[in-house]
């Protein structure tokens, strides 16, 4: 018996998408994913053939586990706050050093519905994507207060458009 997809029809789309174009130019994407949980490798993964293409998915929604799998230094935590352009970045390099992977995803955010403050809204997520031997590409969105589950999507159509302009 056939399960259908937890993933709708237009993120499948998007994400067959970006496995097609990487299978194409043989390259491998790694994740490093706080506010998402490992939704984007997740959603890579439900496409046939993405084996070629998804190389590791690290879920560092833990300070600790930013640091120790992917070596995003505490004192940067500290100093910015997990949800911050430089700990996006650190973690799209970190998972690329700690990978295969020739391109590399990294989001942290505060999906809500608690959890925001003045400088740091619900909605606030920022985006790293890093290519190895290339530029380290950094966004920041403020989806706003619309439920967590639309934040974390919102964030999984924003990491594939980025993986898209990467490949």
């Amino acid at each position: 018996m056939s399960q259908a997809s937890p993933f709708d029809a237009e993120l499948v789309a998007r994400a067959t998408a970006v496995i097609t174009d990487f299978a194409r130019r043989g390259l491998m994407v790694a994740t490093a994913e706080s506010c998402t949980g490992g939704l984007v490798a997740g959603l890579l993964t439900e496409i046939a053939g993405s084996s070629a293409v998804v190389e590791r998915g690290f879920v560092t929604y833990s300070n600790e586990a930013k640091n120790e799998l992917i070596g995003v230094p505490m004192d940067l935590i500290i100093a910015h706050g997990a949800v911050s352009a430089p700990v996006a970045r650190a973690m799209a390099e970190g998972a690329l050093a700690h990978s295969r992977a020739d391109v590399t995803v990294a989001i942290t955010g505060v999906a809500g519905p608690g959890g925001g403050s003045p400088e740091k809204p619900v909605g606030l997520v920022h985006f790293t994507s890093a290519r190895r031997g290339g530029e380290t590409v950094h966004v920041e969105k403020r989806f706003g207060d619309i439920g967590r589950a639309e934040v974390r999507r919102a964030a999984i159509v924003t990491a594939l458009e980025m993986l898209a302009a990467r490949a």
